[in-house]
């Protein structure tokens, strides 16, 4: 592969690094001190318990207001090298994690919930499927090249259980040296994995328990294989998908069994960047207990945008039963991201009984999406983010989709959740704006 790429894998060490030494300088401790104690004052603030209240209610399907947040995590340049401070590079993660929340509720203003302890995920990995995934990265870009290693049915037979790791010593290790920092202000709760972010330190999408499993389908297959095989190998396709929810479902049984599994019904990403809280399931408080919960204690989110290509005829007989099983063991679920499910909801919804919430992309039809959810569901409005990225925003657009979904939603329980913006040509400033202007649509001034 040229240059300017890099070679990504699934195939993880299982070694057990054990306990890092951090000897904290008296800069990074009164650093990472600071940050907590502004964390704390606005967790425990009035305004902070009106939002957790509100978010409540809209996941209770009983909302007070339509909810708003905007995901920074992705957006380059929100948070700047200039902006931590932090030397050692495990506390820098942790610095990071506190400006964030701190960025997000003082410069943003959007719906952003912070809590009164800091949340720290368990380091663990997880083997790949006896056939690697590999992908070769453009840097500093999303672009990447897979190899999509299954190339016909005979190649599923290299396919071998996974095998799971999780480093308690390094984990609990790190909780010890946060806690000395700054366990007085902000107790460390250990509990849950990130999927997506393995820097001990920084978890933002900790708690999100999605299976991904037609993620790793298409990446073993590709898209001129998967769409080959269900006309000329379905039994092959069902033969993958069943090999993946078994393997989601053991790595979800063995957090449980290690103790790795806590709840997610605060502000961890119980969904596409949506909050737990919700009545219907145990309550995630800084007192709660450190008890492993009953997978049916918890949200899951799921996702399918890689079988968007088929029809909901094929979806359902394909990939929606495996989804379902996966979903239905947990309390409630979370369905959808960027792919269009207008013309599905209604099969998910039936295979689904604990669906709660429905991500409602661009791709949509707005008002068919509304009408369909009705009061029963929460509308997850997830803004186009083409809208105002890159170098020209199209606010009178941004606008008018705003506009648009609220004419057909403002009697059911809807949410605006803005995610997937990464380049804003330096313009950050476009973020509490688009905040502004959605908070003048939806009558929040």
């Amino acid at each position: 592969m040229a240059d300017g790429f890099q070679v990504l894998t699934n195939q993880q060490s299982m070694e057990i690094l054990g306990r890092v030494d951090i000897c904290p300088t008296e800069k990074d401790r009164e650093r990472l001190r600071s940050l907590a104690s502004r964390v704390l004052e606005i967790a425990r603030s009035d305004d902070i318990k009106t939002k957790k209240r509100q978010w409540k209610a809209v996941r209770d399907l009983k909302p007070e207001r339509p909810m708003i947040l905007f995901e920074t995590l992705t957006v380059n340049g929100f948070i700047t090298e200039k902006e931590l401070e932090c030397e050692n590079e495990y506390l820098r993660n942790a610095e990071k994690t506190l400006l964030y929340g701190i960025k997000q509720y003082e410069y943003v203003r959007d719906d952003v919930v912070l809590e009164d302890y800091f949340r720290l995920a368990w380091q663990v990995a997880k083997s790949d499927y006896g056939i690697p995934i590999v992908e070769h990265h453009l840097e500093n870009s999303l672009a990447y090249l897979s190899e999509f290693p299954v190339k016909e049915v005979a190649d599923l037979d290299q396919l071998r259980p996974c095998i799971f790791s999780v480093d308690k010593e390094r984990t609990l290790g790190f909780r010890d040296t946060l806690e000395d920092i700054f366990g007085d202000i902000l107790p460390v709760r250990v509990g849950n994995i990130d999927k997506f972010f393995s820097e001990m330190g920084f978890n933002p999408f900790v708690g999100n328990n999605e299976p991904m499993l037609t993620m790793d389908v298409f990446k073993l297959l590709g898209y001129e294989t998967m769409s080959m095989w269900v006309f000329d190998a379905p039994e092959a396709m069902h033969r993958l998908m069943k090999y993946l929810l078994d393997e989601n479902l053991k790595f979800l049984q063995w957090q449980k069994d290690e103790g790795i599994l806590r709840l997610n019904t605060d502000n961890q990403f119980a969904g596409p960047s949506g909050y737990g809280y919700v009545s219907g399931l145990p309550e995630e408080t800084r007192e709660t207990p450190d008890v492993t919960p009953e997978i049916s204690d918890c949200w899951t989110w799921a996702e399918s945008q890689e079988s968007a290509i088929f029809s909901p005829a094929m979806f359902e007989e394909f990939f929606l039963p495996y989804l379902a099983e996966y979903m239905n063991k947990f309390g409630l679920v979370s369905y959808g991201c960027c792919e269009a499910v207008d013309d599905r909801i209604e099969r998910i919804m039936k295979a689904v009984p604990k669906l709660r919430t429905v991500s409602v992309s661009g791709w949509n039809n707005f008002e068919k999406v509304a009408e369909i959810l009705g009061k029963d569901y929460v509308y997850c409005r997830k803004p186009t983010p083409a809208l105002i990225s890159g170098d020209y925003p199209f606010w009178d657009q941004a606008k008018a989709d705003l506009v648009r979904t609220w004419n057909c939603t403002k009697n059911q329980p809807v949410e605006f959740i803005f995610r997937d913006v990464f380049h804003l040509s330096g313009d950050i400033a476009r973020i509490p704006r688009w905040v502004e202007m959605a908070k003048g649509v939806l009558g929040l001034d």
